[in-house]
């Protein structure tokens, strides 16, 4: 019998122009008196930037300005930035990350690959089981959903939750609190999918995707969140006229020139900045299959601009007017879904089975709609984080955050902030001058 071989790869090749010529990661808290400046000098290749800016914004840094260049071979990024609260990066363990990360043990070993504590996408993580929905919002269903959960005796470790143009999607890390078999334990996993199911279609089959899945694979949860919805299609705004009346100095100015003599397509974009907003562009830019060669990022008070020089994968700009339409409105939208004007609700308790059922429940008999959320668990304590408005849409009264502080905040602490559309909030007891970015706190969780 005659024998056929095919080509050898040597697994070792993929990572030899790294080795040859290793990542530079410089971490400068000399050269600026206001932030820290982040260096990176590396071999391009597809997707970089955004891992560099998703390890930045994991560990909650925000970036104030950044100067890119990747074109030809290689990728030269310098990145400012600072702590949440606006100070430098001092923390040896932050800056021992950011060097590890993003150096060459980084890219050889995977890191950016399979950051922990950012993944969803898993029909486990450890001893968690992932579950993805997405389908039309309404009042109360974060409420109808915990209710499952806590019903069959699932506990939720972790979750974040977005809605966007009454659409929802959430991704939720929950574990057993059964000590049941294992074929028990599968078998409440059909009965939860199918009830998911049908309370995400509500009263009347929603023909426009919803659905509840056990999911498979492994994404970055906000990078899996806005794939959720780019999916779903909610940039196209099929129910805008229903949406919250978002602040006018809230919205988005996405604009798309050409740069003939460059042969580039240049991206502008102009808004209010909030943490993330870059990670949030990259992110939608990268999985439409454009790279970034060249883009400058500076926030100036309470904006920022942002300006990005892009071709598709393929080498080409953005010819037609309707490739150009879709790219703004993609953007648009991915700068809006992580909008939360209003109230936010912070709490923590010991965590319990029910839980999030509980307080998603009293904020539902309030006549509340949960408009964001994160939930997080590290140890026997929950933390979780809802920024909330009215059923209508509205911002929430005052004598209505009186009642929740009544009724909550017996039982566990309760932390109520508002941001800058919202009235004067009285300051609470408990985690009053505290807050937590569930960023960090879910990376610890999985750690």
């Amino acid at each position: 019998m005659a024998r056929s071989y095919g080509p050898y790869f040597d697994p070792e090749y993929e990572t030899l122009s790294i080795r040859i010529n290793p990542p530079r990661v410089s971490v400068d808290n000399a050269s600026s008196k206001d932030c820290t400046l982040v260096k990176v000098d590396s071999i391009n290749k597809p997707g970089i930037l955004l891992e560099v800016v998703q390890i930045l914004t994991d560990l909650d840094l925000v970036i104030t300005k950044a100067y890119i260049s990747s074109d030809g071979g290689w990728f030269m990024d310098v990145f400012h930035v600072t702590d949440q609260h606006g100070n430098k990066v001092t923390d040896s363990n932050t800056i021992g990350h950011i060097e590890k990360a993003l150096g060459p043990e980084g890219y050889t070993s995977g890191i950016l690959k399979t950051r922990p504590g950012r993944k969803v996408g898993e029909s486990s993580v450890g001893d968690y089981t992932t579950i993805e929905l997405i389908g039309r919002d309404r009042p109360g269903l974060l409420s109808e959903i915990s209710a499952v959960l806590a019903n069959l005796h699932f506990n939720v470790a972790a979750a974040e939750v977005w809605t966007h143009n009454r659409r929802i999607a959430c991704v939720l890390y929950i574990n057993d609190n059964c000590s049941s078999l294992d074929e028990d334990e599968e078998s409440r996993l059909c009965v939860m999918e199918e009830q998911l199911n049908n309370i995400l279609r509500g009263r009347e089959d929603d023909e426009s995707g919803a659905h509840a899945t056990l999911s498979v694979g492994s994404t970055h949860v906000d990078r899996r969140l806005h794939q959720m919805f780019v999916a779903d299609r909610d940039y196209e705004g099929g129910c805008l006229e229903m949406e919250i009346e978002y602040p006018p100095n809230s919205k988005p100015d996405v604009r798309i020139e050409s740069c003939v003599e460059k042969g580039y397509s240049v991206v502008s974009v102009s808004c209010k900045d909030r943490p993330k907003l870059m990670f949030d562009i990259v992110c939608t830019l990268t999985d439409m299959q454009y790279a970034v060669f060249h883009a400058t990022i500076s926030s100036a008070g309470p904006s920022a601009s942002q300006e990005y020089f892009i071709r598709h994968m393929d080498g080409c700009t953005l010819e037609s007017e309707a490739e150009k339409e879709r790219v703004v409105k993609c953007i648009e939208a991915a700068i809006r879904r992580r909008i939360s004007d209003g109230f936010s609700l912070e709490l923590c308790a010991k965590d319990r089975v029910g839980l999030l059922s509980e307080v998603t429940r009293v904020l539902r008999e309030n006549g509340l709609s949960v408009t964001r959320a994160g939930v997080t668990t590290i140890g026997e304590k929950a933390k979780n984080v809802f920024y909330i408005r009215d059923a209508s849409g509205k911002p929430v009264e005052m004598k209505t955050i009186e009642r929740l502080h009544e009724e909550i905040g017996q039982t566990m602490m309760l932390n109520v902030k508002k941001g800058p559309t919202s009235a004067k909030v009285p300051e609470t007891g408990g985690l009053a001058k505290t807050s937590f970015f569930f960023g960090g706190l879910l990376e610890k969780f999985l750690t």
